[in-house]
């Protein structure tokens, strides 16, 4: 046996030596899903100009107390999307996507960010085609939403307070 595979084996065989993952996700579901059509057949028919586009993505995590589970969270992700062409509505969607997730060996600062960022970085792709295939049984091509940065997004939406909290505490 090469001195390769004996490491490969003793690390096998150690617990300690393969790091826990520090996130698990219990389940991913569709929490809420709303299409609306509200001029169709009208706005079916192309008439050469493109659509104004509104989209909309927000997060919610919500603590879950279980007395099997620690650390369980319910990361939820709203994404709206509303199409209009001059003044008729083409479509409006509405989609709710949760993740059930337990965040393991992490210092609880750190559960934040992580649920904020990595849970709705993995979330977005499914989202994504929910969305791509509810446009298209409107009648309409399939809505590809763009990548989304959810550090920036978490940055721009929390950054601000940790750094006035840091101020804060110099100042006392």
């Amino acid at each position: 046996m090469s001195e390769e595979d004996k490491t490969l084996n003793q690390a096998s065989s150690d617990d300690n030596i393969v790091p826990q993952v520090p996130l698990v996700v219990h389940a991913q579901y569709m929490k809420d899903l709303s299409f609306e059509n509200p001029h169709a057949p009208e706005t079916l028919r192309k008439d050469g100009h493109a659509p104004k586009m509104e989209m909309d993505i927000s997060l919610d995590v919500n603590k879950i107390e279980d007395d099997n589970i620690e650390n369980l969270y319910d990361v939820g992700m709203i994404i709206r999307a509303k199409a209009v062409r001059g003044d008729k509505t083409m479509f409006i969607t509405d989609l709710s996507y949760n993740a059930l997730v337990s965040v393991n060996g992490l210092d609880e600062k750190k559960h934040h960010p992580l649920l904020f960022i990595e849970v709705p970085h993995m979330l977005f792709p499914f989202a994504r085609q929910i969305i791509s295939d509810a446009t298209q049984a409107g009648g309409y091509m399939p809505l590809q939403l763009n990548p989304v940065d959810f550090r920036s997004l978490y940055l721009e939406r929390f950054g601000k307070k940790n750094n006035n909290q840091e101020e804060e505490k110099k100042a006392s």
